[in-house]
Formats: structure tokens, C-alpha cells, sequence
């Protein structure tokens, strides 16, 4: 059975958002062979979800409920519509804090999961100042980070990719 296709996060099974699985979604009812790993925020206790669910809204919709936070997405000036795509029928990932979905270029980006250590080696020059700033991350203590980062570790380092010009935007979370 093929994964639905979301826009704004193209592999989940390799961010870890989705994985196979044999339980029943509490949405449809059906065992389809997989199921969300991620957050999902609702007043109600939902425990498991498919991808077919999350990809129709119908999850977002009978639960009240959804995959990430829209304040972020909303303060970038994303229309209501895409950040609804976004929050409501994309799988969401988990973070430390509250997870924040980048946006560049006037649109979300995909999410592409935990960075590599490599990749985050290779941050330099502006790209690096605007990074560590953002996160608000003293220079000297960068090296540090570097030196003992694991991906899925704390500090996490969170990969998004650009849908319009593809350029690399990476976020930070901590407890």
C-alpha cells in the first residue's frame, strides 16, 4: 500500500513521523499497515493514527486537534489555508519544546527530519552567525555542541528544505 504524499513533509517514514505498524487507527478504524509516531495535540487522548487520516484532515477534524502549532506559521504571514495543509494534514515531528515549522520565502518548508552531524558541520560564515543568533546560541558554546551532537539528541537540530529556492534552513530545540 502507497503512503499518501504531503507537500511540506515528503519522507515521513524516514524522519520517523510515520512507522509500519499493525495497530488500528482510532480515526477510520482500519489497520493500514501504518501509523504516526509524532505529536498531535486534542483535548482528547488519541493514541494511534494512519497516514490516510492525517492526509484527508479527518484525524484533525474529528478530534479537534493538530500536528503542529499554527501561531508560528501564521506570525511568518502564511495564509490560513496552507497553514491548515500544514498543521492539519501534515504529519507533524517531535521537539524538546514546541516544535516550529520554518518557513522561507514566504511559504512552509519541508521538513526533512533531525540533521546530520555532518550537515550541521558544514554551517559557516553568515549562514552560521544567522543560525546560532536565531537560536539564540553563544558562539563559543557552538563547539561544545558540535563536538557532542547526536542526531535525535539534545540539543536537537531540526532539517528544512526551501520549496521555492531549496536553500537549507536548520532549527534548534533544547530542553
Amino acid at each position: 500500500m502507497e503512503l499518501p504524499k504531503f507537500k511540506y513533509h515528503p519522507n515521513p517514514l524516514a524522519t520517523g513521523a510515520i512507522s509500519e505498524s499493525t495497530e488500528v487507527c482510532e480515526c477510520c478504524e482500519k489497520a493500514r499497515g501504518y501509523i504516526y509516531t509524532a505529536s498531535f495535540y486534542s483535548a482528547e487522548e488519541v493514541e494511534a493514527i494512519c497516514p490516510w487520516c492525517i492526509a484527508d484532515g479527518s484525524a484533525a477534524e474529528k478530534y479537534d486537534g493538530s500536528f503542529s502549532d499554527e501561531y508560528p506559521l501564521m506570525e511568518s504571514g502564511i495564509s490560513e489555508e496552507v497553514t491548515e495543509e500544514v498543521c492539519k494534514r501534515t504529519p507533524g515531528f517531535i521537539s524538546w519544546q514546541q516544535e516550529i515549522w520554518q518557513c522561507h520565502c514566504g511559504a512552509p518548508c519541508e521538513f526533512h527530519g533531525d540533521a546530520e552531524k555532518q550537515d550541521i558541520e558544514e554551517l559557516s560564515g553568515s549562514t552560521l552567525e544567522s543560525f546560532l543568533s536565531t537560536n539564540m546560541v553563544k558562539p563559543e558554546y557552538w563547539v561544545g555542541i558540535l563536538q557532542h551532537y547526536e542526531k535525535a539528541g539534545n540539543p536537537a537540530v531540526y532539517k528544512f528544505k526551501c520549496i521555492k529556492c531549496g536553500e537549507v534552513i536548520f532549527s534548534m530545540d533544547f530542553t
